[in-house]
């Protein structure tokens, strides 16, 4: 393993993605050095990280050899897990990763991976090899769980979930029961408070939620805040059967009472600006949601 860093630059891994892009902005605006490791450097959303101040780095996952480079001289990785849905490859692929962060000699990562059920306190499958590994191989490890995204209602749905279509947003949640979320923004700012303070969140792992409307309510919520009408509907077992076994076995769970259970209290504790999903509506939400509805392209940063 070669010798530990010190250097304040980071290395942000899906930075073109939500979570690292909204962390690699927020370290930025800190005044944090960051360097982006992004596959196609000429991509918009590479060419905006540049534009912001980031360095680049050009790298791939399937190529853990090749990511030398970006890692030569960075004192710190926040990491997001490869996502896919090949058995064994994202865990794999992830792995590799923090195997080549650690003979790099980078001490601190900050993985994000997924919130865990409220039964078993366990990670994602594909994630929880990923969060061992890392524990294992890195001195200075923090776990961030987040669960759903408040920018998901910003989509058009995945396989007929999600987002909002035609006024109705479709999903597997039972309408009256509290649904935790987070907004991308405090994601960030978990992992900012991590690599300020390396040791107070070593080995730590955070499970993160902003607030946890019940679906019906979040809607209204949309409607009062865009002037557009949403309501929401649950899938029936028949339509989630039809979307494939993953979703029928998540539906399954959540009948069994399985619930995601960030201790959203705690965390404001740790994060006073915690932002409610009232919060997001009034701050950027609303805007780009709006746009959204009416055909028009989602604000910045959204």
């Amino acid at each position: 393993m070669a010798a530990a860093r010190t250097s304040d630059t980071i290395l942000v891994t899906g930075s073109t993605g939500k979570q690292g892009g909204a962390t690699a902005r927020r370290l930025l605006e800190l005044g944090r050095p960051v360097r982006a490791l992004v596959r196609d450097p000429l991509a918009p959303a590479a060419t905006a990280l540049a534009a912001a101040g980031a360095a680049l780095a050009v790298g791939d996952f399937d190529d853990p050899d090749g990511l030398a480079p970006a890692l030569d001289g960075v004192g710190a990785v926040f990491a997001i897990p490869p996502i896919t849905f090949e058995p064994g490859v994202e865990a794999a692929r992830g792995q590799a990763l923090i195997d080549a962060v650690a003979k790099a000699g980078v001490e601190q990562v900050v993985f994000s991976t997924v919130a865990s059920s409220s039964r078993t306190g366990q990670s994602a499958a594909a994630k929880a090899p990923i969060e061992r590994h890392l524990h294992d191989r890195i001195r200075l490890a923090t776990v961030l769980r987040p669960v759903r995204f408040m920018t998901n209602y910003i989509s058009s749905g995945v396989m007929g979930i999600d987002g909002i279509v035609d006024g109705r947003h479709r999903h597997l949640f039972a309408p009256d029961d509290p649904m935790q979320v987070i907004a991308l923004e405090d994601v960030a700012e978990f992992a900012v408070l991590a690599f300020a303070d390396p040791r107070r969140y070593a080995g730590r792992t955070l499970e993160l939620a902003g607030d946890q409307p019940t679906p019906v309510e979040a809607a209204a919520a949309i409607t009062a805040a865009t002037g557009v009408e949403v309501r929401y509907e649950q899938l029936t077992d028949e339509e989630a059967d039809k979307l494939g076994p993953l979703v029928a076995e998540t539906r399954r769970r959540q009948r069994a009472g399985e619930r995601w259970h960030a201790d959203i209290e705690a965390l404001r504790v740790i994060h006073p600006g915690l932002r409610t999903f009232t919060d997001w509506l009034a701050q950027s939400g609303a805007a780009a949601l709006r746009a959204h509805l009416q055909g028009g392209t989602p604000a910045a940063g959204s």
